[in-house]
């Protein structure tokens, strides 16, 4: 139940974001624990709306490659809306379009980035589509990854023509699946995150990657969302 409770926590709207995840609600009892990992603190207690000015729209570039499927680039957006105060922010995202289009929740006084929770959302039910697996399965093998295996590093990235600092989030949580030979083929998945201050909004790009065979061949899947004005960083 871990990176919905965490982000819940920063956010009025939690019974909406554990809805969307199908978590249940932590209480501040056990927040106040402590007991989260690095990424944990990064991706889901970093209030990274605070002090942006609404009305704002933070836009995403979405993408699409590899072996595996047909190819597509399309667009993610989330309207940043002034509260009744005047505060920042209320939430409404939009998660690609037509008939790719995923069905995500406003987020009423929002203090960290719901697109993080989007892209989660819309990969477990990749995930599902691709393997017929269990969308809670995939939700509980990436929340302890989470927790438990994913690396934090310090990077420099391109936003706008200039070098910015940022921090990278990577792991892979089907690697020591038990019920890894269901899907063997998705086994290898990547998750990389890539957060900084410099960017409206926190988050500079998310990637999932799945390789190929070999080294020699495209990989089978890869999907990544980047912040308007942000470059690929070398991979």
């Amino acid at each position: 139940m871990r990176f919905a409770i965490a982000f819940s926590l920063r956010s009025s709207a939690c019974a909406l974001l554990c809805a969307l995840l199908g978590a249940p609600l932590a209480s501040h009892a056990e927040a106040d624990k402590r007991d989260f990992s690095a990424a944990e603190r990064l991706l889901f207690m970093t209030p990274q709306l605070q002090g942006l000015q609404a009305p704002m729209l933070l836009r995403y570039t979405f993408g699409k490659a590899g072996s595996f499927e047909e190819a597509f680039a399309d667009n993610v957006t989330v309207a940043l809306i002034a509260k009744a105060n005047g505060g920042c922010c209320d939430a409404k995202g939009v998660f690609l379009s037509g008939a790719r289009k995923l069905a995500v929740p406003d987020v009423p006084a929002a203090d960290g980035n719901p697109v993080i929770l989007y892209f989660l959302e819309h990969d477990v039910r990749e995930m599902k589509r691709l393997t017929r697996g269990s969308e809670n399965h995939f939700r509980k093998r990436i929340r302890m990854a989470i927790y438990q295996d994913a690396e934090v590093r310090d990077v420099s990235l391109r936003y706008q023509g200039r070098t910015v600092k940022g921090k990278e989030i990577a792991f892979s949580p089907f690697l020591d699946d038990p019920n890894r030979p269901k899907y063997e083929k998705f086994a290898t998945k990547n998750y990389r995150f890539t957060l900084s201050d410099a960017v409206p909004g926190g988050v500079y790009g998310i990637r999932t990657f799945i390789p190929g065979e070999s080294a020699a061949v495209q990989p089978l899947l890869v999907e990544e969302l980047l912040i308007d004005g942000a470059k690929a960083p070398a991979r």
